[in-house]
């Protein structure tokens, strides 16, 4: 069986998070003693996955996907992740890859609320190859019929684009690591 390829999007230049107060780029903020991405990426290699870090500079997120997905266009599908997730889980990666074997998009929910990484199967490289600006992908997922993943991983949905978001992530962590521990 093959796996998609996780997809880590660390190309923005995080203007958010110095305006709001950030010494550096957002993801070589501190979290408990690692940075942010270093945060993000260890969950992606504890999950086994392949993945692709893209940190090319490009105009928009669209294009950032679309370069990625070129350079790994003979990936089985793929799972998109934004960098900036430091508290996403393992399982929730492995579990959004098993969930995209049959689909064609798997869109993972916290508590209501869309989250990441959002899954593409290899049906869907054409149309993630066209991609530009900073829409992302929401025109892949809007003309699919997206699988809905429920799951209990805050990580999906919890981003820093701010100091205060940093804070926030930096209060989550004991619960998580209590959980993953």
């Amino acid at each position: 069986m093959s796996w998609p390829t996780i997809i880590i999007l660390a190309s923005g230049r995080g203007e958010r998070f110095t305006a709001s107060g950030g010494v550096t780029h957002k993801l070589q903020a501190l979290l408990a003693g690692k940075t942010v991405l270093q945060h993000t990426l260890d969950a992606v290699r504890g999950s086994g996955l392949p993945w692709h870090l893209e940190e090319d500079g490009h105009p928009g997120m669209g294009d950032s996907i679309a370069a990625a997905v070129q350079k790994t266009t003979q990936a089985a599908g793929w799972l998109i992740l934004p960098a900036d997730l430091p508290l996403i889980q393992s399982d929730t990666l492995r579990a959004v890859a098993t969930a995209l074997k049959g689909q064609d998009v798997v869109v993972p929910v916290y508590r209501g609320q869309r989250g990441h990484p959002v899954g593409f199967s290899s049906g869907c490289r054409h149309h993630l190859l066209g991609l530009k600006g900073d829409r992302g992908a929401m025109s892949v997922v809007r003309a699919s019929v997206a699988m809905v993943l429920d799951t209990d991983d805050i990580g999906c949905v919890t981003d820093i684009d701010t100091v205060d978001d940093l804070h926030v992530a930096q209060g989550l962590l004991p619960g998580i690591e209590a959980l993953t521990g």
